[in-house]
């Protein structure tokens, strides 16, 4: 199959395709302490057309759930100061449901084996990424966390 072409008759950069895959109207929480990595996360899926709210701990994840504009999708790394990110999606899964208790939730933690995979998950996340993870590859898996295809 060939690359759409664009309006000067020149096929796509990378960057020109990735870009066509939309996040637009998704309300993601990033959760992650290192604000380094959490800035450049948020503006990576700002350029996906996604609403980031960054925060740098459990607890501040779970004021922010409080929020009447409860977030699509939880990001969240494992490894937070305080609380980590088990605990803080088993209190994620003790909300109701109107208060983001059944919110898709994504693991994105340098805890890159099996075994941690499938503490992710029992713990509640639906999706294990390993860090570092690309911008490509997470807005891939926000879309398929909200059951969206790309364009």
């Amino acid at each position: 199959m060939r690359a759409p072409v664009t309006e000067m008759g020149n096929e796509p950069t990378p960057t020109q395709l990735r870009l066509a895959f939309s996040l637009h109207g998704v309300r993601v929480l990033l959760v992650e302490d290192e604000s380094d990595c959490r800035e450049v996360l948020a503006a990576g899926l700002q350029q996906y057309g996604a609403t980031v709210r960054a925060v740098g701990s459990a607890r501040e994840a779970l004021v922010a759930l409080k929020d009447p504009h409860v977030p699509h999708v939880l990001v969240s790394d494992i490894a937070l100061p305080g609380e980590d990110g088990y605990a803080l999606i088993r209190q994620v899964r003790g909300l109701a449901a109107d208060q983001g208790g059944d919110i898709p939730a994504i693991a994105l933690t340098a805890y890159a084996r099996d075994a941690d995979e499938a503490a992710a998950r029992g713990a509640g996340f639906q999706f294990h990424l390993s860090k570092p993870a690309d911008i490509e590859t997470l807005a891939h898996a926000i879309a398929g966390a909200l059951g969206r295809r790309p364009r």
